[in-house]
């Protein structure tokens, strides 16, 4: 085999058409992830882009839209009790998840309902 994998480059949700100033307070805001500007050709198309350290998360128009319920990105988080009680002050719910061993993890859904893990390693 000559070929090899390298990173992930970027994880791809689905939202609805007109749907991008929400998608900014949730991901930028309440989640914490920075906005990356989008190539000019590709703006034409909505949806906006989120990264963190060398990892993206792009919120891409779909129409007809149809949320993620089962499929979903999972990030590995840092003091995830803080988020959570960050999460709360936002009044995001999410769900305890307890059945990985070794691992505090949490689901929440985007305000489109794509399903989202956040989780820490013990």
């Amino acid at each position: 085999m000559t070929f090899a994998y390298k990173t992930i480059d970027h994880v791809q949700l689905a939202a609805p058409k007109g749907s991008e100033q929400e998608a900014r307070e949730f991901f930028g805001r309440i989640l914490g992830l920075q906005e990356i500007e989008k190539p000019e050709e590709l703006k034409k198309r909505g949806g906006v882009w989120f990264g963190f350290d060398h990892y993206q998360i792009h919120i891409g128009i779909e129409d007809p839209f149809s949320p993620a319920k089962k499929a979903h990105p999972a990030f590995e988080i840092e003091n995830l009790e803080e988020l959570k009680q960050h999460l709360t002050k936002h009044s995001i719910k999410f769900t305890v998840d307890t059945q990985l061993p070794g691992a505090n993890r949490i689901y929440v859904n985007d305000p489109f309902g794509n399903r989202i893990e956040l989780l820490e390693w013990l």
